[in-house]
């Protein structure tokens, strides 16, 4: 298989016509070396718009969907990123290939074994990847200038807004079948948060995910 051809392909055919457009954005997406965040039998499905599993009943998202939250999230140089959910380790190296570092917080022990992995076989050095409840946050590490939920919630836990920077961006897949909204929150310099939904969209939920809210 030519991953080349088939990593302009996905950029031109999916992401493109969902209207993003950052360069930024763009340039990750052909850094990154998606088909090596898989399974090597799924190699060849690695470009495709569906949700791949990874192991413990997590997948990896779909690429215009990982592409459309990067690209809400304006990712900057000298960020400091919180994820929840490392996964395979691949929307951390998205992360990680514009901002300054990322800790990534995983609940499943083998999932943490896996993307660390992923990580280190990748040269991608500005990631952690830490065993724990990330919906519970990573307090020593805040207050962070990104957090990135990669996998769905019923509501955003307000601890998560608490360890966000004024001036901070999150992104989350809110909701439950069959429709979650995926939506950008930016805390305000009063502490307020405003909320815009980017995209409709369904994901795989976040074990635990059941957390105390936030409400807005």
């Amino acid at each position: 298989m030519d991953f080349e051809q088939a990593r302009f392909n996905m950029i031109e055919q999916q992401i493109r016509p969902w209207d993003v457009l950052d360069q930024d954005v763009l340039d990750a997406l052909r850094l990154v070396q998606r088909e090596l965040f898989v399974a090597p039998a799924q190699q060849a499905l690695a470009f495709a718009d569906v949700e791949l599993p990874t192991a413990c009943g997590q997948c990896l998202l779909p690429p215009k969907i990982e592409a459309k939250a990067l690209q809400a999230l304006a990712v900057r140089p000298g960020d400091s990123i919180l994820e929840v959910g490392a996964g395979s380790g691949h929307m951390a190296a998205l992360l990680a290939a514009r901002g300054e570092w990322v800790r990534s917080i995983e609940i499943e022990p083998e999932l943490v074994n896996l993307a660390a992995g992923n990580l280190a076989r990748n040269g991608v050095d500005n990631v952690i990847v830490e065993e724990g409840d990330g919906l519970a946050g990573w307090p020593s590490g805040a207050p962070y200038d990104v957090i990135m939920l990669s996998g769905g919630v019923t509501e955003v836990p307000a601890v998560l807004i608490e360890q966000l920077k004024t001036g901070g961006r999150l992104f989350a897949f809110v909701g439950s079948a069959p429709l979650q909204q995926g939506v950008l929150l930016h805390k305000q310099a009063d502490g307020s948060v405003m909320r815009r939904v980017v995209l409709e969209t369904l994901v795989t939920p976040l074990r635990n995910c059941a957390a105390q809210a936030f409400a807005f």
